[in-house]
């Protein structure tokens, strides 16, 4: 992960941050620990429930974003905090060995005015299925700090022309 600061999160931007899985065992294994419906615990029980099988719960599809987000979308030079996570909707279920696509587009970043060390940055985050479906989607206020006098801008980083593609 290269440093990135308040000025390097462009709103438009989209971040494609590869693919995360969990297989059967996992999905049972973080059920039991923290979600110990039916449906993400019992085999037995959830082939004959609405969703023909184990699903994982909501919670495990949101940690199995996490890291990916942690590690390659934000920076720990940077990164002081999420006080917010808004419209957290979870779409289709997350099935075990299923492969889901992490994608975030940077909505809106501004510097604070009460702390101008600092700014906000929102986050539209999205995991996606194999066919392109979005599977659970969510929106993460993040607390980034400013880009300290004298620390060197990355080359193509910044608010320049062109750089609201794939990150």
């Amino acid at each position: 992960m290269t440093e990135r600061w308040l000025d390097d999160y462009v709103p438009g931007t989209v971040h494609e941050l590869g693919t995360v899985s969990a297989n059967e065992a996992e999905i049972i294994d973080f059920a039991m620990r923290f979600d110990p419906q039916p449906m993400h615990v019992d085999p037995e029980f959830a082939a004959r429930g609405p969703f023909g099988g184990i699903i994982a719960s909501g919670w495990h599809t949101c940690s199995l974003m996490m890291r990916p987000y942690a590690l390659h979308y934000l920076s720990p030079v940077s990164s002081l905090s999420a006080p917010a996570i808004d419209e957290l909707r979870f779409l289709r279920p997350t099935r075990p060995g299923e492969p889901l696509r992490v994608r975030v587009t940077v909505e809106h970043a501004r510097r604070s005015t009460s702390k101008p060390d600092r700014g906000v940055v929102r986050s539209r985050v999205e995991l996606l299925d194999r066919d392109g479906a979005q599977v659970m989607t969510l929106c993460v206020v993040n607390l980034i700090a400013c880009r300290p006098a004298g620390a060197r801008e990355p080359a193509g980083a910044g608010r320049a022309a062109g750089n609201a593609g794939t990150a």
